[in-house]
């Protein structure tokens, strides 16, 4: 504990049963991997961006414990909203209490709720709806494709939106992704905000749907980039349920299964941040063991599970690994 700061000195001392012992358990794994010379995938589901986890994320990113991320594209886009249009964000501490026609009120006003946080439509969603499209469009006309999070890296790296900056950059995992080129799968892109705008554009004809390369795309380069660089190991931190774990966690049973690479290894380290219920028979309620039947985990892989809050958790564990 000697070269832990105080919130890692604090969790070691305080937290030391149940959900709180496998916080602590989880978080030395994480550190043992990068230790051994493993590389870490992280997978944001929910809306940790509208959290505002890039506060400490982008750290992460900064200090390299983290060498892929697979996030949903809600994920994806909301760092960058928040980025550029946080102070137009309200807070409804009081969401619970709210009546339909209040939540009718909301949407009149352009405020998309999000539990305790509204984001508002205008200065977010539109904001970089008209720089995105000339990216797209940029790209079509040049004949090439790219990745989502791709068209967003160069959204950011263009420069275009700094007079929007709303934050400091330094908060935003997205910005700290884009400047080391951070490998990123966003599966189920089309769900998003964005998504959903790049097709209406393909409804009208402005763009063509090739423009933005697509879920089976993102597959084949996870799967490429998993046997480059799976030598030491690759961990796999997951922070909520969903399709941002689920998708890249089958590249393993793929890769071994069904493309027959049986030197292929399986995911060295397991973590699920989860409030989801096993008995409900959802996939991202199993418990970590059950992934061993799937041909994902390892029978020795160390696996932790915390069933709790990840805005809670996420940060304490990225906090552990900063040593602060």
């Amino acid at each position: 504990m000697n070269n832990k700061g105080e919130i890692s000195q604090f969790i070691q001392k305080y937290f030391l049963h149940f959900n709180a012992a496998s916080l602590v358990d989880a978080a030395k794994g994480y550190e043992a991997q990068l230790d051994q010379g493993s590389k870490m995938l992280v997978s944001l589901a929910g809306a940790m961006s509208t959290a505002e986890l890039g506060k400490i994320f982008a750290e992460i990113i900064r200090q390299d414990k983290v060498h892929i991320v697979s996030c949903t594209g809600a994920n994806l886009e909301e760092d960058l909203m928040n980025l550029v249009a946080h102070s137009h964000y309200k807070r409804i501490p009081n969401y619970r209490d709210l009546t339909p026609q209040e939540e009718w009120d909301l949407l009149e006003k352009g405020l998309n709720r999000v539990t305790d946080t509204c984001i508002p439509e205008e200065e977010a969603f539109r904001r970089l709806q008209k720089h995105i499209f000339k990216l797209w469009k940029k790209a079509e006309e040049e004949g090439k494709r790219y990745f989502p999070h791709e068209y967003m890296y160069q959204l950011l790296l263009s420069g275009v939106l700094e007079e929007y900056y709303e934050i400091d950059i330094k908060d935003s995992w997205m910005y700290a992704a884009a400047q080391k080129n951070l490998p990123i799968v966003v599966p189920g892109w089309e769900d998003s905000t964005m998504g959903n705008i790049f097709a209406s554009y393909v409804i009208k004809g402005e763009l063509k749907a090739s423009t933005v390369k697509s879920g089976i795309e993102y597959m084949t380069f996870l799967a490429d980039w998993y046997q480059k660089n799976s030598d030491n190991g690759i961990g796999f931190f997951q922070i909520g349920g969903g399709i941002a774990g689920d998708f890249p966690i089958c590249v393993v049973p793929m890769l071994y299964q069904d493309l027959e690479q049986t030197e292929i290894p399986f995911w060295s380290y397991f973590c699920q941040i989860s409030d989801s219920t096993t008995s409900y028979g959802s996939y991202s309620g199993a418990v970590p063991n059950e992934k061993i039947t799937w041909g994902k985990l390892d029978i020795d892989t160390p696996k932790y599970i915390i069933e709790s809050d990840a805005t809670i958790v996420a940060p304490l564990i990225f906090a552990y690994l900063l040593n602060m």
